[in-house]
């Protein structure tokens, strides 16, 4: 990549002496074809609908008390072992009678095996989500499959380059295999920056796809924002994805606030087979920019055209402390927003793998052993299938 981006020289100074983890900025080619995009307009990459990315003024204050009240923390992580799924090589090594498995390794990072083929989502296995070894969010549990034991993978889809969904450890180890990388449009500056090559790259805007091995990738609109470095420019794309294999589809929300474009990408990609829905980390601080657990089966129920059909896999929650609300409430108030909806909910232990068109899912209230019970005891659950009744936590 030659040229220069949106920057002055002493700029470039100032970011050679960056940590790696900030990664790199967009330049050359790439600068241009940003610029290009129809989704980049004074200066920066716009949402379909407007968002409001962060507290602020006396909201930043109001959100700061909040956050750091002793009883609040208390019940933002878990006060026991999350208990994670003992999956080995073999257990993946063994095709999935469906033609789809899905395996939850926390957070938002997934395992599809669609049709033969092997899809990494958003891979974190890094101990903290930052770009620092001794600071940042840490893990509440072990990554339930070391990396190395994941076996081949033909393609890394990143969702956006926030430090929850792109690691730079993690990038850097699968960059010596011969994976290929998805990501949105200027996120290939860091990926580059780490290691992987230009040719193993497939960097798309939105509504643009990508052929591989066999699956088409499609980068699809998410309403989020982006930035690793101290300022936040706006230069790098965020997206959800839609994966379509010659038998079966799966979407990926990434991180993203509700917005009506979730029918549009239904419409146009769906239905699927599963979808992975970022449900945690919501604050009422920052609402455009990630879903509650009913607006995440809202917007299941939309890529669905409306019919609660497929499975959802909730994600983008129990690993890392992102938010003020309990560290259980994100899978509480799934399974009741399921209920309401009489929709299909798979709820994994991470690292457990389920086939998403199997009878059965799992459905275990898993987090229950490990976290603190609300005030006025956990709600009752009904029927142990898909959609157990259980109503969230207060």
């Amino acid at each position: 990549m030659t040229g220069t981006g949106p920057h002055n020289p002493l700029s470039s100074r100032l970011r050679a002496l960056r940590p790696a983890a900030f990664g790199a900025d967009p330049s050359g080619e790439r600068w241009e074809r940003i610029k290009r995009s129809p989704n980049f307009s004074d200066g920066a990459f716009q949402n379909p609908v407007g968002a409001r990315t962060r507290p602020s003024g006396g909201s930043m204050i109001e959100f700061a008390k909040i956050y750091f009240r002793k009883e609040a923390r208390a019940r933002r992580s878990p006060v026991g072992h999350v208990p994670l799924h003992a999956t080995t090589l073999a257990d993946l090594a063994k095709p999935p009678a469906s033609g789809l498995r899905l395996t939850w390794m926390g957070h938002s990072s997934v395992l599809a095996e669609i049709d033969g083929r092997r899809v990494l989502f958003d891979p974190v296995w890094g101990e903290r989500c930052s770009p620092f070894p001794f600071a940042g969010p840490k893990r509440l549990h072990p990554v339930p499959v070391p990396l190395a034991e994941l076996g081949p993978v033909d393609v890394v889809v990143i969702s956006h380059d926030h430090y929850d969904h792109l690691d730079l450890p993690s990038i850097r180890a699968l960059a010596s295999t011969d994976t290929i990388f998805a990501a949105p449009l200027g996120v290939g500056a860091h990926l580059e920056h780490w290691g992987v090559p230009a040719d193993r790259l497939r960097e798309l805007d939105w509504n643009e796809s990508a052929q591989v091995a066999g699956l088409r990738l499609t980068a699809t609109p998410a309403r989020h924002f982006c930035g690793r470095g101290i300022r936040n420019q706006q230069h790098t794309l965020w997206a959800s994805w839609a994966v379509a294999g010659p038998e079966h589809r799966v979407y990926h929300s990434g991180d993203t606030g509700y917005f009506p474009g979730f029918k549009d990408i239904g419409a146009e990609h769906g239905p699927f087979d599963a979808t992975m829905i970022q449900i945690g980390a919501y604050s009422e601080y920052w609402p455009d920019i990630h879903m509650t657990p009913a607006e995440g089966m809202r917007a299941h129920l939309d890529l669905q055209g409306g019919e609660p059909s497929g499975a959802m896999l909730p994600i983008h929650w129990g690993t890392f402390n992102l938010a003020p609300h309990p560290w259980a409430e994100p899978g509480e108030g799934t399974v009741a927003a399921a209920a309401a909806e009489g929709a299909r909910v798979a709820l994994p232990r991470p690292g457990e793998p389920f086939e998403p068109t199997a009878e059965r899912v799992p459905s275990e209230l898993w987090w229950r052993a490990a976290a603190t019970a609300p005030a006025h005891g956990w709600a009752a659950s009904g029927d142990k299938g898909s959609s157990p009744e259980v109503a969230p936590t207060a």
